[in-house]
């Protein structure tokens, strides 16, 4: 069953208690993907050992536990679950049912001013919030960079764009990041320009 959540959502990280559970885990508030279309539902796990699901006015409060395996135990309106918590980065959270082929996909938006009532709204904040990570890491990674069969570097975008706008160098250099071996990624300058 492993399997199947790590074909359908690549790279996820384990939950570990001493890096997750105070400060990405407890008193946040998580927003429930699944069927958000429906009905919304936002999830708060407290340190008490106690779960509260809103949902629209209500807050129906319930329990769950952890054990040392990072296995989670979660009392529901279905009865008591059992799910596997992974982190795709530190604002989604994945609850993988240990008994099926279901998980549950979570967001977190305690630091987040927007509403989260649609799938327009979550693709508006993954969109959102991927190109600021995209930005930041373009902005202060180097990288090499290939013009008239020579190799030259490493630069950071901002010296890169720089050269382009004297006309140092054209803009359609392909590039690599100072961590890559090769240039099979085919990026090219004007590339990293139009991230930042």
């Amino acid at each position: 069953m492993n399997d199947y959540l790590h074909n359908t959502i690549p790279n996820l990280k384990p939950f570990n208690f001493e890096r997750h559970h105070d400060s990405h885990f407890i008193n946040q508030q998580w927003v429930l993907v699944n069927g958000i279309s429906d009905k919304k539902a936002v999830y708060t796990f407290r340190k008490d050992n106690i779960l509260e699901i809103k949902r629209n006015d209500a807050v129906i409060k319930t329990t769950w536990s952890i054990n040392i395996l990072n296995i989670f135990s979660i009392e529901t309106e279905d009865g008591l679950i059992t799910v596997k918590a992974y982190f795709k980065d530190d604002d989604i959270l994945v609850l993988n049912h240990q008994d099926k082929q279901e998980f549950a996909l979570y967001i977190n938006t305690t630091n987040y001013e927007d509403e989260l009532n649609s799938i327009e709204d979550i693709q508006a904040f993954l969109k959102e919030k991927y190109k600021k990570k995209v930005s930041t890491i373009i902005y202060d990674h180097e990288f090499y960079y290939i013009s008239e069969s020579e190799e030259f570097g490493p630069n950071t975008v901002e010296e890169l764009s720089e050269k382009v706008n004297n006309e140092e160098i054209s803009a359609y250099c392909f590039v690599r990041d100072v961590n890559e071996d090769s240039y099979a990624k085919r990026l090219r300058i004007i590339d990293l320009m139009q991230e930042l």
